[in-house]
């Protein structure tokens, strides 16, 4: 029997007109009250709090699953590759502790969260999370007070933290649609029109109606997904090879803990692979091995691997690697915008 909120879940992707009398109500009250409390941070009367370098927010107004974290990823290496010491900051959702986290090396998701942990390995940015950004932000210059930078994972909505630039990541598939609302009859934390507030719109997945959709935009980009190598868990210079699984009998199964895994699992349909089984667990769930499919191969997503330890058996685990290309180049502009002194932020 599916639960609650995967009923919820497939309303907001295909409208229920039961769910959206009862539920309609209750967003017309959380619209009041996220205006309201938007409106008290840029008035001053709520108080937020401004570190001493530039932060660039890149959040969505989706409730998750709109592809923001690779674009995060490319944002900061773009950045990197242009000569700047970038810093991320993260709320760590999903992670045990509530304390102030600097990543290290020996840092588990059980201590940053999924998405910074993974972001970390990634790009190897100085890393901090913790719920109230200004203070992950203020630890994490403590450590490196030399980053020209920080980028915040999430966190549009967050305005206690002043930012210097917001970047929104916005789905391609939600660009024609006329049917989306707030929370909890639709999956929105913000109304549409928050959009035309920020300083750059990132359409991810795809350039369909797009254009006419946000038309408006003056600084729209392109995200879109390449996926890599697959390699194998805790030994990736080793990659996967599609004749060691020519046998008749091999099977393969998917794992995924993702927002909208179905991407996931269409994308190793289009690399030619033949999965027997899939298995969609929740958004952030904990991952273990030994619940896996019994098959010859396990593929599973990057976010999901750094939730496994080293000590686990994963030796028929393996690992797809994704990253965005984002069109055109989102880090130059992030860097013409903070040189050129840009900010109607305050």
């Amino acid at each position: 029997m599916p639960k609650l909120h995967e009923i919820i879940e497939r309303h907001w992707q295909q409208p229920n007109h039961v769910l959206s009398c009862l539920l309609r109500p209750f967003s017309c009250l959380f619209a009041r009250i996220a205006a309201k409390r938007r409106r008290d941070f840029l008035s001053g009367r709520l108080k937020s709090e401004k570190l001493p370098v530039p932060v660039v927010v890149v959040g969505n107004i989706h409730a998750g699953g709109t592809g923001k974290t690779p674009v995060v990823s490319a944002l900061v290496s773009g950045l990197q590759q242009k000569g700047m010491k970038v810093g991320i900051i993260s709320r760590g959702y999903g992670r045990e502790s509530k304390d102030i986290h600097v990543l290290t090396d020996r840092s588990t998701a059980a201590q940053a969260g999924d998405e910074p942990l993974l972001l970390y390995r990634q790009t190897g940015a100085p890393t901090a999370v913790g719920s109230r950004r200004a203070e992950a932000g203020r630890a994490l210059l403590a450590v490196f007070p030399d980053l020209d930078i920080i980028v915040a994972d999430d966190g549009l909505q967050h305005y206690a933290l002043q930012r210097d630039l917001e970047i929104a990541v916005f789905p391609a598939a939600d660009t024609g649609r006329q049917d989306l609302d707030l929370l909890p009859n639709g999956g929105l934390r913000e109304p549409l029109s928050r959009l035309a507030s920020v300083d750059a719109v990132v359409i991810s997945g795809g350039r369909e109606n797009a254009d006419g959709a946000f038309r408006s935009s003056e600084n729209l980009f392109y995200s879109s997904v390449a996926a890599g190598q697959i390699y194998r868990l805790n030994r990736p210079a080793e990659k996967w090879d599609s004749g060691r699984l020519n046998h008749a009998k091999a099977t393969i199964a998917a794992v995924a803990g993702i927002a909208k895994p179905e991407r996931f699992f269409n994308t190793l349909r289009g690399m030619g692979l033949p999965l027997a089984q899939t298995v969609a667990l929740p958004d952030h769930a904990d991952v273990n091995p030994e619940d896996f499919p019994r098959t010859d191969a396990v593929i599973i997503t990057e976010k999901d691997a750094v939730k496994i330890s080293d000590g686990q058996d994963t030796e028929n685990v393996w690992v797809l690697p994704i990253c965005a290309i984002i069109e055109p180049d989102l880090a130059a502009f992030v860097l013409g915008r903070l040189k050129s002194g840009i900010n109607t932020r305050n």
